[in-house]
């Protein structure tokens, strides 16, 4: 795997050199390429990620070394990068080998997928932008080649997608099965698992020149701003249902979604949305990887995805408006402010802490380093005419002579659209003029102020419900009070039955047949979602994240722990500048009884290892010592933050008033690099804060206005279920002192769901609807799947 992840930061790195007009550095980067990648190895692959980032790479540098050829310079190529993207397009075929012609997410390099040694070839579902966005690269390489095989395969992939599509709505699901081409997942929107499968449509009729591809796009684009547009949201719906929301959060994939609208000569809306995600961003730092309708934190990691600088850069080329440079530069200092490393950039972990993830995704080279210098680069700064080429989803660049390029040769697409009436009003050929379009200057200004004002104010987000058939809107979720009469026979009409438990939970139930009508029904459905939703968020408010920040050299700042707070002593939520001091060890390490090292500790933020005690009495130990903050390690060897959920260190059951100093948890892991420097560098600093500081000030942050903490919840089955439960009990202590949730699934239960501690009720459901029953069985499958398809697609 390393040589395949080398190769792919070679390649990558050799087109951002000609881009860059560094012809000689491209040409070592080409040589490197030929001499060291190998493509013979016994690895699994994703099928989607090999396109777009090895294949389309070499495809990219391939067009790039002919260009400098041509002019003069590098004689000595002999179209090798070529020859290895097709040797690597041979090796993704057999993927292709289905029924329906939609590949396999996974290929081995050496083996294919038949066979024990391939280690592969038994998935059955795939995302709809895995098997759609593939014609470009495939399609290259057939015109550069002479060779139709690739662009057939890739065609017939599309042909089979546009053919399942729900005729009723022209939308297309999420997942779907590679050899019946049922829909896995039902929900429809522009983000993960579907972005850029719309987005090869319409750029594969740009370098191809095939009208088909741009009514079909077309078709799909209509529905979208139906049914999926609510400007300036995109919000996620059900291809059967298409006026029903699927969730009521957005994923950061769909930030591409404004330039793609600007290549389709759509401006306004692309505006719209593009203003909605600059807010987001300056409220946060960057896009968190999902973000609720009121723009909180839904789930708070940022990969360093480039889609929002890929938009700012086709927005500003559309309009040259210079509000657009204003963005482009905070994506830039915000990059180096927060995600910039010794050794590069790191992706966050966290964006309300500022906690960095060990990892660089290629396509922050690929797509975030080019869009942002052509953002800023005046046209006699680049070595060729950008506009001459097209670029894939991972911003390699395909020439446009392709399109007439062995055409002739590469199978018509079949015409899955014969015997429809096709609206020739849905279809249009050219893009508008923009200077036409605003005439007036301040009209893009006057499109973003009421958004801006909107995310500043976090409006909630909007509600389209619909008459349940009772006389009054439906009931919400964060409304229901359980001894409310009223609310009950609400509930009562939605289908729902109240169940007070035992043990003092309350459990809701939904039957769906029990419910006055198919609307009442619906409706049911939408509060047992909704109510899920809140007892998660209920929870994840209860475990806000804390920040140890490493401050002394050489770190300076960079290096970020996430830490779990305690629910007594000084609340660092409430403290703009935090508690900032050199670490030393305490003496017991276990901090369980009056320290030795008194004297050393007076100043200084104690650490101390987990066990033999309550967190409450290490801390009165401490701070009877002059420590003016504690930090607790985890003695459970190999824990972090990355596998396990953050808690909340409780109490001794005895009022803790008494202690007034913070006092933070880390894992095992985040806590063994704290060690580590100590051990190196002896006089370590840091920062305990609620949130990471700017790296160059010490100055307050602005009051980041998320509330949510990632979700730690266990995903939920993805098989189907009769039922399914959340469940509520009061906070357990461990004989260490820790708070923690305790949850149980009810017998015979196929999946749970942690919330928080409080009245809110359980949420159970049995549904005989077959249409009601997806939408169950769609939420449920909702994180798995997204985490999924973040691994086959980005």
């Amino acid at each position: 795997m390393y040589s395949q992840t080398r190769g792919c930061l070679l390649i990558t790195c050799s087109n951002i050199s000609q881009l860059l007009n560094k012809t000689a550095e491209f040409e070592k980067a080409v040589r490197r390429v030929v001499t060291d990648v190998r493509l013979d190895n016994d690895i699994v692959v994703s099928v989607f990620e090999t396109n777009i980032r090895v294949l389309g790479g070499l495809l990219g540098g391939h067009s790039m070394a002919v260009m400098l050829k041509e002019s003069g310079r590098m004689l000595w190529y002999q179209d090798e990068l070529l020859h290895m993207a097709k040797d690597l397009g041979l090796r993704l075929l057999p993927a292709f080998n289905t029924s329906s012609g939609l590949p396999y997410p996974r290929v081995n390099l050496r083996f294919g997928v038949r066979g024990p040694e391939t280690r592969t070839g038994t998935e059955t579902d795939t995302c709809t932008a895995c098997a759609g966005t593939i014609i470009l690269e495939f399609a290259a390489l057939s015109r550069f080649t002479g060779d139709p095989t690739f662009e057939a395969h890739a065609r017939r992939a599309l042909d089979f997608l546009w053919e399942k599509r729900q005729r009723h709505s022209n939308l297309v699901g999420t997942t779907i099965n590679i050899h019946s081409g049922e829909w896995v997942r039902r929900d429809s929107g522009v983000g993960a698992g579907i972005d850029s499968y719309y987005e090869y449509l319409l750029k594969a009729y740009i370098l191809l020149g095939d009208d088909q591809f741009l009514q079909r796009f077309n078709t799909h684009y209509a529905s979208i701003m139906k049914y999926i547009s609510q400007p300036p949201l995109l919000l996620d719906v059900h291809i059967h249902k298409p006026l029903l929301p699927a969730r009521t959060w957005m994923d950061s994939l769909l930030a591409f979604f404004p330039g793609l609208q600007v290549l389709k000569g759509d401006i306004r809306p692309a505006i719209e949305t593009h203003e909605m995600l600059y807010q987001v961003t300056k409220k946060h730092n960057f896009l968190p990887e999902a973000f609720t309708t009121d723009f909180r934190v839904h789930w708070a990691q940022h990969p360093l995805r480039p889609e929002f600088a890929e938009s700012t850069y086709f927005l500003y080329k559309a309009t040259r408006d210079p509000y657009y440079l204003e963005v482009g530069r905070t994506i830039l200092e915000n990059l180096n402010r927060f995600a910039r490393v010794p050794c590069g950039f790191a992706a966050m972990k966290d964006v309300r802490t500022g906690s960095h993830e060990d990892r660089m995704d290629s396509f922050f080279l690929a797509e975030m380093f080019k869009y942002l210098f052509l953002l800023f680069a005046e046209e006699e700064d680049l070595p060729f005419n950008v506009e001459d080429y097209i670029f894939t989803t991972e911003a390699h660049l395909l020439p446009l002579s392709l399109s007439t390029a062995s055409n002739s040769q590469a199978p018509t697409l079949v015409n899955n659209m014969a015997g429809e009436e096709l609206d020739d009003s849905n279809f249009e050929w050219t893009c508008p003029n923009t200077r036409l379009l605003f005439p007036d200057p301040a009209f893009p200004r006057n499109l973003r102020e009421p958004i801006r004002s909107a995310v500043d104010k976090s409006c909630p987000h909007p509600t389209t419900h619909r008459d349940p058939g009772m006389g009054r809107p439906p009931l919400r979720a964060q409304d229901f009070m359980a001894n409310n009469p009223e609310h009950l026979e609400l509930l009562r009409r939605m289908g729902v039955s109240l169940i007070h438990l035992k043990d003092g939970r309350v459990q809701l139930v939904q039957h769906a047949t029990q419910a006055v009508s198919a609307v009442a029904a619906e409706d049911g459905m939408r509060f047992m979602q909704e109510m899920m939703e809140l007892s998660s968020q209920q929870q994840k408010e209860q475990l806000p994240p804390r920040a140890v920040q490493i401050i002394s050299p050489p770190f300076f700042g960079r290096v970020v722990l996430t830490a779990g707070p305690a629910q007594f002593g000084m609340d660092l939520s409430k403290s703009s500048s935090g508690v900032r001091g050199f670490v030393t060890i305490a003496e017991p390490y276990n901090g369980c009884s009056v320290l030795s090292n008194g004297e050393i500790v007076a100043g200084r933020i104690a650490l101390l290892q987990r066990g033999q005690c309550m967190f409450a009495e290490k801390a009165r130990h401490i701070q009877k010592a002059g420590a003016i903050g504690g930090i607790v390690i985890d003695d459970n060897e190999g824990s972090s933050s990355d596998t396990a959920p953050l808690f909340q260190m409780a109490g001794d059951g005895r009022n803790t008033d008494d202690v007034t100093l913070p006092l933070l948890f880390l894992f095992h892991k985040e806590g063994n690099i704290l060690l580590e420097a100590l051990k190196e560098y002896r006089e370590v600093e840091v920062l305990l804060s609620d949130k990471a500081r700017d790296r160059g000030t010490d100055g307050a942050e602005e009051e980041d206005c998320s509330t949510e903490e990632k979700d730690h919840t266990s995903p939920a089955s993805s098989e189907p279920v009769h039922q399914s439960q959340v469940t509520i009990q009061e906070q357990t202590t461990d004989d260490s002192g820790v708070g923690q949730e305790s949850v149980q699934p009810a017998e015979g239960l196929g999946s749970y769901v942690p919330v928080a501690v409080g009245e809110e009720p359980a949420v159970d459901g049995d549904h005989s609807s077959q249409s009601v029953d997806s939408l169950m069985a769609d939420w449920e499958e909702d994180l798995e799947a997204f985490k999924q398809m973040e691994k086959d697609e980005l």
